[in-house]
């Protein structure tokens, strides 16, 4: 070392054994145990169990088959474009929702209609934009290209509605 240097110069603010077991005990050990406390606290809330207002039910859930199989009468009647329109499309098409054409709306729906019923079919069917495939309804593909067609002819279009498909 130096001797132009006291030695006094290089210490830094711990002195002593006492100084260092203090200074270890606020910097690392209390911080470690406050943690410790806050995630005890946040987490020993009182909630509920999953399925504790209902046990049969949460069972139920928890022991369900992952694929299931829904029977449908295949004679049953076809609905109309507007009975279609009505339970599925008027929840955005009656109101502009999510960009949506209005009913009747000539301007907006004149650029579709140009495209063809077909394309218009294929949009409804596999879904465009913000609209999910059939709308999210639960038609068959007749009954939907039956309310394309009433969409259209409410702004102008001159598509007729699909019959009932022939059966085998």
């Amino acid at each position: 070392m130096s001797t132009n240097h006291p030695e006094e110069a290089h210490t830094g603010p711990i002195k002593n054994p006492k100084q260092l077991l203090a200074a270890v005990l606020y910097a690392f050990v209390i911080p470690v145990f406050v943690i410790i406390g806050l995630v005890m606290f946040i987490t020993s809330g009182n909630k509920p169990a999953p399925g504790a207002a209902n046990p049969e039910r949460a069972i139920a859930e928890r022991i369900q088959k992952v694929g299931s199989v829904e029977i449908r009468d295949a004679n049953r009647p076809l609905k109309s474009g507007q009975e279609v329109f009505t339970a599925q499309c008027a929840a955005c098409h009656a109101t502009g929702a999510a960009g949506a054409p209005k009913l009747g709306d000539v301007g907006a729906w004149a650029p579709r209609i140009k495209t063809g019923f077909d394309a218009l079919v294929h949009s409804a069917l596999n879904g465009k934009n913000a609209m999910s495939a059939q709308g999210g309804g639960n038609f068959t593909d007749t009954e939907i290209a039956r309310a394309v067609a009433y969409l259209a002819s409410q702004a102008g279009g001159k598509f007729d509605e699909p019959a009932a498909p022939a059966s085998n």
